[in-house]
């Protein structure tokens, strides 16, 4: 494993960040995770040189922390930096701080985290996270010696990224980062910005939800005129270890073969060792999949659970893929995906989501969640006119 510089705290890093927002699933509730192999490829991660862990309150519906906390046993959790996320859309008032960040302890069976983030920050939530003084919380959190560094997770634009960074003086900024959005949110300008702060950068989304990992028939076939191995998803990674400022990259891994594969692109990783010729070819590969995609969505799946039963990210990546796709039996393959999501209420599982684009009722519950700030109701009802 390669390490590197973790901003200007006095520490380094893994390349490579275990993200737990997709571990292995249960076979019955793709939303619920399957502790015991989840367990057991976060071990293995970190057998291989993994120090930096990283999870949140939402993600798995709460399995996540719960099961890293048992991961994390056995002379485990010494072995990494942990980090936690305070769930800002859920804080209705100040005294909420100290609610959270006791259960969060508590089901990750710590007595501190190495990192605490303020979730998810735009506009609307660092409004609420000035308004309750959540950032006096932290540091008085960080004096009782209950959390070490901190920092937040973004979703906006450049302005508002900016206008946090500058409000204080942050140990760590997580943001949205890969070659197809270095202009999206806080972009490559932004990423520079919060480095030239001291600040360390965590990469999340490397591989835009998956999409990277999956490149249509033109992409592949710039890949394979570069003249080298490399996979769809070491070309990602190696774009972003390629940069300085990069302090951390996040992946969320759900098999041993991810781990074992992300693990082996992070130890070919540094600073400067694309040439010139390679970064031209990730700039040809940007423009293939950005000519092609439908619906920003990358499947964080912050929208979920629909309360009427549709599963929003499935809904979005069968359309994506479908547009992706080059063939005419490749695009039927994909289509008959969304034959096979539920569309009718008979067939809905509200507890397990599998409904398609139909069953969206347009209440708008889901739009405010939405990182990408995605008109969902409204995309949902261009995904059931195309594929419907």
């Amino acid at each position: 494993m390669k390490y590197r510089k973790m901003g200007s705290l006095d520490w380094k890093v893994s390349a490579l960040g275990f993200g737990c927002m997709r571990l292995p699933t249960r076979r019955l509730n793709r939303l619920r995770a399957d502790t015991a192999e989840s367990i057991r490829i976060i071990r293995h991660g970190i057998d291989l040189g993994i120090n930096y862990v990283d999870t949140a309150w939402l993600y798995h519906l709460g399995d996540s922390e719960r099961l890293l906390g048992q991961a994390l046993q056995d002379g485990y959790r010494e072995r990494v930096h942990l980090v936690t996320k305070l769930p800002t859309y859920l804080v209705r008032k100040t005294e909420d701080f100290d609610r959270y960040l006791s259960a969060q302890l508590d089901r990750l069976q710590t007595d501190h985290l190495d990192v605490y983030l303020l979730h998810s920050l735009n506009q609307n939530q660092f409004d609420k996270v000035r308004n309750l003084g959540l950032v006096e919380k932290m540091v008085d959190a960080k004096e009782k010696g209950l959390i070490r560094h901190i920092g937040f997770s973004f979703h906006d634009t450049l302005p508002v990224f900016k206008d946090i960074i500058d409000y204080y003086d942050w140990d760590v900024a997580q943001i949205q980062y890969n070659y197809m959005d270095t202009g999206l949110q806080a972009g490559t300008e932004g990423l520079a910005y919060a480095d030239s702060k001291g600040i360390a950068v965590v990469i999340m989304e490397p591989l835009k939800g998956g999409r990277l990992a999956n490149p249509p028939a033109e992409a592949l076939d710039i890949m394979k005129g570069a003249g080298n191995e490399r996979s769809p998803v070491d070309w990602a990674l190696q774009f972003l270890w390629n940069r300085p400022d990069v302090s951390v990259v996040l992946s969320g891994m759900g098999s041993q073969q991810m781990v074992d594969e992300n693990c082996a692109s992070a130890d070919r990783s540094g600073v400067g060792s694309l040439s010139d010729e390679e970064k031209a070819i990730v700039s040809r590969l940007a423009e293939v999949y950005r000519s092609r995609e439908l619906v920003p969505c990358t499947a964080c799946s912050y929208c979920m659970p629909c309360p009427h039963g549709v599963n929003i990210p499935q809904n979005f990546a069968i359309l994506n893929n479908v547009s992706m796709e080059d063939g005419r039996i490749g695009r039927w393959r994909v289509r008959r995906g969304y034959r096979a999501l539920a569309g009718s209420k008979k067939k809905l599982d509200v507890e397990n989501p599998n409904g398609n684009a139909a069953m969206c009722i347009q209440c708008g519950e889901c739009l405010d969640k939405c990182p990408q700030e995605i008109d969902i109701p409204a995309e949902l009802e261009k995904v059931h006119a195309i594929l419907g």
